[in-house]
C-alpha cells in the first residue's frame, strides 16, 4: 500500500475520511465539509444523533457525478485523547476489503507533530496485514484492496520526512517479523532461515551464517545439543549494521530462533503444538529491526544474532538428565528438553559477548509460558542487570507503544538454578518459571549491560485483538521498540 502526504487539497477519487471531535467539532480543512454542504450535512448528522463521540460513524453516500464516492465522518471523542496511528488504523481496518483503492485521510488543523502524522502510515499498514501465501482461494472480502492512502496534513513535507526517516522503515521491518512468524516450519526450517538471512546483504548488511560444524569447533554444545534430534542442521546468523562511529562499540540483539519446538524428549501436549512454529518469534523481532534498521541508514553499530534450531524427539536428541557443556565452559544439567531456548540464546549471548564486546545487549524470546500467566498478552516481561537500561526501554517503550513490564532478579531466585551434578541445571520445578529463566540466561552476559525480553505473550495473539494493528496471530512485538531504543540512546 503507497502512504502519500499532501497539504490540504481536494480529492479527486475514492473515499473521504475526516475525523469529528465531540459535539461535531471539526478543525482545519475539515470544516470545509460542513460548509460546502450547505447545511445538508449538518442536517443528516442530527438526524443520524451522530455527535462525534468515539467509535461513532457517519457515512455520506454522495450522489453521482461527485469527485469521490464518500465522505465518512468518524467520531473520535475528546481532541486530547486523539491518536493519529490508532485512528487510521481504523480507517483503514474500516475500509481495507471496500471497492475503492483510495482513501483520503484529513489530520490537517489537529495541532499534530510531523511525527504523530507520519505515524498514522504506519498504523495504516499494520492494521492492513494479512498472511495468505498458502491460501489458493481466498476468503471473500478478506484481502487488502486499498493501494493508496493519502494522508492530509499541515506541512507534508516535514511529515514525509518522519515517515521515511523511521515509521515507514519500522513499518517494513515489523510486517517482516509477522511474515516470518506466520511461516510454517516445514519452509523455515534453520537452513531456509539462514538463506533468506543472507538475502539481506542487499539492504546493506553484512551477513555471516555459522553451521554446526563451526559452531561445534566455537564450543556451542548447548545451542547445537537442542537441534541433535532433527534432520535439520542449526545455524547461527550474525547481521552487522556498521553506520555509526568505526571504532564505537556495537550494541547487540539476539534472538531466540527455535523454527519448531516439539519440546524434544519432554514432549509437549499435541493440543495447540501446531502455535510451536512461532517459538522463533525472537529471532523474528531481531531480523526486522535489522531490517528496518538497515532501511533507515541508522547511525549506529548494531549487530543482530540469530541463534536457529529445531526441537526434535529421536534417537540422537538429548536426554533429561544429560550433562552438556556451553561455549563458556559452563555445565548444565537438562532437567527439561523442553526448556531449550534459553540453551541456544546462552551461546549466542557469549558469542556476542566475547566476539563483538558490545556497549549493550538485548534478547528476545518466547521463552516461558510463565510470563503469560503473569502478564497475559499485554506486556513482554523485561529483566536487566542494569537500572540505567531499564529506565531507557521504559521511555522507548512508552514512545513506541510496545508495553513492557520489568521483573525482579536476585541471588534468591539464582540459588533455584543449583545442580549437585553440573555448574547449573536448566529448569526449575515450581514457581517464577519466568525469572529463573532470565537468571539462567544472565549467568552468560558477564558484566555487559544486558535486558532480557520474555515475549511469550507478546509476539503472538490468539484472540482477535481490540488493536486495529493486530492481526489474530503473529503481531511483530519487539521491532519498534527496539528501533526506538537504539534512535533514542544511540543516534540522537
Amino acid at each position: 500500500m503507497k502512504i502519500t502526504f499532501a497539504a490540504s487539497q481536494k480529492a479527486t477519487s475514492g473515499v473521504v475520511v475526516v475525523p469529528v471531535f465531540n459535539k461535531n467539532s471539526l478543525h482545519g480543512a475539515g470544516k470545509q465539509y460542513w460548509t460546502d454542504s450547505k447545511g445538508q450535512l449538518a442536517a443528516a448528522a442530527k438526524a443520524a444523533s451522530f455527535t462525534g463521540e468515539a467509535d461513532s460513524s457517519l457515512p455520506v453516500f454522495l450522489p453521482k457525478g461527485s469527485d469521490v464516492a464518500g465522505l465518512f465522518l468518524e467520531g473520535v471523542g475528546e481532541q486530547d485523547d486523539f491518536n493519529a496511528e490508532l485512528f487510521a488504523a481504523k480507517v483503514l481496518k474500516q475500509h481495507r476489503t471496500g471497492a475503492h483503492k483510495t482513501i483520503t485521510l484529513h489530520l490537517d488543523g489537529l495541532d499534530l507533530t510531523p511525527e504523530e502524522q507520519a505515524s498514522a502510515g504506519m498504523g495504516a499498514r499494520l492494521a492492513g496485514y494479512h498472511f495468505f501465501n498458502y491460501r489458493t482461494k481466498l476468503p471473500e472480502h478478506s484481502e487488502t484492496t486499498v493501494t493508496t492512502l493519502r494522508i492530509i496534513v499541515d506541512d507534508p513535507t516535514k511529515a514525509r520526512a518522519a515517515f521515511k526517516q523511521f515509521y515507514g522503515p519500522v513499518s517494513e521491518g515489523q510486517l517482516l517479523a509477522r511474515d516470518l512468524v506466520n511461516e510454517p516450519s516445514n519452509t523455515l526450517f534453520p537452513k531456509a532461515y539462514a538463506a533468506r538471512l543472507k538475502k539481506m546483504t542487499e539492504l546493506g548488511l553484512k551477513v555471516e551464517v555459522l553451521g554446526e560444524k563451526q559452531m561445534t569447533a566455537l564450543g556451542m554444545h548447548a545451542l547445537v545439543g537442542v537441534g541433535l534430534g532433527s534432520q535439520h542442521e542449526s545455524q547461527l546468523v550474525v547481521m552487522k549494521w556498521l553506520g555509526g562511529k568505526k571504532d564505537e562499540e556495537p550494541v547487540c540483539l539476539v534472538g531466540k530462533g527455535i523454527t519448531f519446538d516439539t519440546g524434544g524428549i519432554s514432549l509437549k501436549p499435541a493440543p495447540g503444538m501446531w502455535n510451536m512454529k512461532a517459538d522463533m518469534g525472537g529471532s523474528a523481532a531481531v531480523v526486522g529491526a535489522m531490517h528496518a534498521v538497515a532501511l533507515r541508514k541508522a547511525k549506529a553499530n548494531v549487530i543482530g544474532i540469530v541463534a536457529l534450531s529445531e526441537n526434535m524427539p529421536d534417537g540422537k536428541a538429548q536426554n533429561p538428565g544429560d550433562i552438556i557443556t556451553s561455549m563458556s565452559g559452563q555445565t548444565i544439567e537438562l532437567q527439561s528438553t523442553d526448556a531449550e531456548g534459553r540453551l541456544v540464546l546462552a551461546d549466542a549471548l557469549w558469542y556476542a559477548k566475547e566476539k563483538f564486546k558490545p556497549r549493550a545487549m538485548v534478547d528476545l524470546a518466547t521463552l516461558t509460558g510463565a510470563i503469560i500467566v503473569s502478564l497475559g498478552h499485554e506486556h513482554a516481561g523485561l529483566f536487566t542487570n542494569s537500572d540505567k537500561l531499564a529506565s531507557a526501554f521504559e521511555d522507548a517503550s512508552k514512545a513506541s507503544t510496545e508495553k513492557t513490564w520489568r521483573l525482579p532478579m536476585s541471588p534468591a531466585y539464582d540459588r533455584l538454578l543449583d545442580s549437585p551434578s553440573a555448574d547449573m541445571k536448566n529448569s526449575v520445578a515450581g514457581g517464577a518459571g519466568s525469572i529463573t529463566a532470565a537468571q539462567f540466561l544472565q549467568r552468560f552476559v558477564g558484566d555487559i549491560p544486558w535486558v532480557h525480553l520474555d515475549i511469550a505473550g507478546t509476539a503472538t495473539h490468539k484472540e482477535p485483538s481490540k488493536d486495529p494493528r493486530f492481526p489474530n496471530f503473529a503481531s511483530g512485538f519487539g521491532v519498534r521498540l527496539l528501533n526506538q531504543w537504539i534512535a533514542d540512546q544511540y543516534e540522537s
